[in-house]
């Protein structure tokens, strides 16, 4: 699966507030190195270095198209292509910073263990992940999934990604290595412009890979059946708008 840069900043603003909410709650003043994990087109590294300075900054993804749309934004910043399902930092570091990326990871908490062994000794592991399966604008693609001349295809593979664990299930993960593990969830309400924005949105993120096993035949009449819903789940308001609800998990772990 490959991602578009340009869909996902279509909706940058939103997507860094959750960015900059997680790394407000890193209780480190200073790093020596701090590296952004799944660091997209480099919205969110660009907030580790507006705090920390560009010499302790680096980004790393897995998705080239990604990684050139950062180094484009930030062409003095070192950035490296890597799958975090198996990737650990060469020397430790103090700040293993990773916005809206370990959702896509099947095996995160297994990649949390490894990772906190790349931090140094009060370094922190730093997480936002999406917490919005059972939101309608997810459900939905679920049931247009299996509605439709597409269903074959979904049959034979499933587009839903893995679904995250409970607050006490990373707690205790994470908690044996660490001198303190914060988790809290904070529930955005971002006012959209119509169902078709939400659509918009989606098509960034949790929508590519139904899109993607939809192929050319069908990807058209997924999309519109899929927008079909969405516009009926999300009623507009007074103003017109509608109001997309997005739930996020945000964890920050100091290693001991």
């Amino acid at each position: 699966m490959t991602w578009s840069p340009s869909q996902y900043t279509k909706f940058e603003d939103e997507r860094t507030r959750p960015a900059r909410d997680l790394l407000a709650q890193v209780p480190l003043d200073t790093v020596a190195r701090a590296i952004d994990l799944g660091c997209g087109p480099g919205n969110s590294t660009e907030l580790l270095i507006d705090r920390y300075g560009a010499a302790a900054v680096s980004g790393l993804d897995s998705d080239a198209n990604m990684l050139a749309a950062a180094r484009k934004r930030l062409p003095g910043t070192r950035f490296e292509q890597a799958d975090l399902a198996a990737w650990q930092p060469a020397a430790p570091v103090d700040l293993l910073y990773a916005n809206a990326v370990f959702q896509w990871v099947p095996d995160h908490l297994a990649a949390f263990d490894r990772l906190l062994e790349g931090l140094n000794p009060g370094g922190v592991l730093a997480v936002q992940m999406p917490d919005n399966l059972s939101e309608p604008s997810h459900r939905l693609m679920e049931d247009t999934a299996q509605d439709g001349p597409w269903a074959a295809h979904f049959a034979r593979q499933s587009a839903l990604r893995p679904p995250m664990g409970t607050p006490a299930r990373y707690y205790e993960r994470l908690i044996g290595r660490s001198s303190r593990v914060d988790i809290w969830h904070t529930a955005y309400n971002h006012p959209l412009a119509d169902a078709a924005a939400i659509v918009e949105w989606v098509k960034a993120t949790g929508l590519r890979p139904y899109l993607d096993i939809a192929g050319d035949a069908y990807r058209d009449g997924f999309t519109a059946a899929y927008l079909a819903r969405v516009a009926r789940a999300y009623p507009p308001m007074a103003n017109g708008r509608v109001l997309l609800r997005f739930p996020r998990l945000f964890i920050v772990a100091v290693k001991k």
